[in-house]
């Protein structure tokens, strides 16, 4: 589903948390003029899939689409126990991680990482916002522990599956 969060008469996060509350477990892709960090955040955390800004190249949302299109063949009629992006898949219950068909040994923190990023492939998510999902509120904004991690998962997933967004922050790459 695709949801511009300016509707008219009703805020589409009032909607996507009303979706969400029914136990829709649809893919929703926030497209929207807000584009404030904490705009991200709130669509994000209240239960968007992806959240793409306007203006936006059309390419780039026909992609996001078919990752998520993708991304729910795996778990469709089941539980969701593995996330699965193009050739990364993390059990969920098990905490194991595949790439490319074999295992990969993570830390707890790496996984938790990976996890935000499998479930957000595509999107640009902010140095701020891996802190606040992966360390909580434990570490300062100025922290370099962010970055330990990305290069600690470039090594053990590939480096090219993590991208650097210059002034942004970072994307996963499938």
């Amino acid at each position: 589903m695709i949801l511009d969060l300016g509707l008219p008469g009703k805020d589409g996060l009032v909607v996507l948390k009303e979706l969400r509350g029914q136990g829709e477990s649809l893919p929703v892709i926030v497209l929207t003029a807000r584009d404030g960090v904490e705009d991200t955040v709130a669509g994000l955390e209240g239960g968007a899939d992806d959240y793409v800004t306007k203006p936006f190249r059309f390419e780039e949302l026909l992609a996001r689409i078919r990752v998520r299109l993708r991304t729910r063949q795996f778990s469709k009629g089941q539980e969701e126990t593995v996330l699965r992006v193009e050739t990364v898949a993390l059990d969920l219950k098990t905490r194991q991680v595949w790439v490319d068909g074999r295992l990969v040994d993570l830390s707890a923190r790496e996984c938790f990482l990976t996890e935000v990023f499998l479930r957000h492939p595509m999107h640009v998510l902010s140095k701020e916002q891996l802190l606040n999902r992966v360390w909580g509120y434990d570490y300062a904004p100025d922290s370099n522990i962010v970055n330990v991690y990305i290069g600690h998962l470039r090594k053990k997933l590939g480096s090219d599956r993590i991208e650097t967004v210059k002034g942004m922050g970072f994307r996963f790459r499938p």
